[in-house]
């Protein structure tokens, strides 16, 4: 239920996709023979292709080279988990569907600009790649849930802090516990009714999102950052802001009951 009529930026389904599979450190491959967990696994291009790497050797590239001409079918599941210990942790849900073949020689790979690792310089992908052709990408977001054109994914970009958001957080709710006190002060009285503690649970360009626990059930605040950032080095800035300006930054509550 929305406590108040205020709108704050909030990512693009598209973005979210990209931000997810940037942060990401593991998946699910469901094949029709095999389920795999992969760790360490993948990586996306800049055009948001994804890449898998697994042993030459595996069973996971045995089955892609008996596929009908060399393309397996596959679904890709991913899921977003808040790195704070709150309630109900898991943020988002990404499904990617299509098809496995071996990346060839003159497929584009080079520095993965999402994630910020270099696929060719850093040895830890070099040598066998498989290549996702993607026909259908959705992602499930509390109670809501879309199925994303590729060309959105295509053109969306990875939040700058997806790479940094865990730390972000868990610095934030372990060190400074002031400044989220204080977050929390620019909702006002009512949201802190009945609370049992607030915590900080997302973090992306546009703001913050904090988890207000009661006795029964959870609500989320998110605060909108006076400007959106562009790196992890503004946080600080960006929250001075927020307290020093609290009248001017629009807010949406949501209380959810579970």
């Amino acid at each position: 239920m929305s406590l108040t009529a205020a709108r704050v930026p909030v990512p693009s389904s598209a973005e979210r996709i990209r931000t997810v599979l940037t942060g990401a450190t593991s998946l699910t491959l469901t094949t029709h023979h095999r389920i795999y967990d992969l760790i360490d696994a993948h990586t996306v291009t800049p055009k948001g292709q994804l890449r898998l790497h697994p042993p030459a050797d595996s069973p996971l590239a045995a089955e892609v080279a008996c596929a009908p001409r060399g393309a397996l079918a596959a679904l890709l599941h991913f899921t977003d988990i808040a790195p704070t210990a709150v309630r109900d942790r898991v943020r988002a849900r990404v499904t990617l569907s299509g098809w496995l073949s071996p990346a060839g020689p003159d497929d584009p790979s080079g520095t993965d600009h999402d994630s910020g690792t270099d696929t060719e310089g850093d040895g830890a992908h070099e040598g066998y790649a498989l290549r996702l052709d993607t026909a259908r990408a959705t992602i499930e977001a509390g109670e809501t849930g879309a199925t994303v054109g590729l060309d959105e994914v295509v053109l969306a970009e990875a939040d700058p802090l997806a790479r940094e958001e865990a730390a972000l957080l868990t610095h934030l709710t372990d060190d400074h516990a002031d400044l989220v006190a204080r977050l929390a002060a620019l909702a006002g009285p009512r949201p802190m009714n009945d609370t049992l503690r607030v915590i900080p649970f997302a973090l992306d360009r546009y703001g913050i999102t904090l988890r207000y626990e009661y006795a029964r059930g959870h609500g989320d605040l998110r605060i909108a950052f006076p400007a959106p950032l562009t790196r992890a080095e503004q946080l600080g800035e960006r929250i001075h802001q927020l307290l020093t300006t609290a009248h001017a930054c629009p807010h949406d509550r949501r209380r959810l009951s579970h």
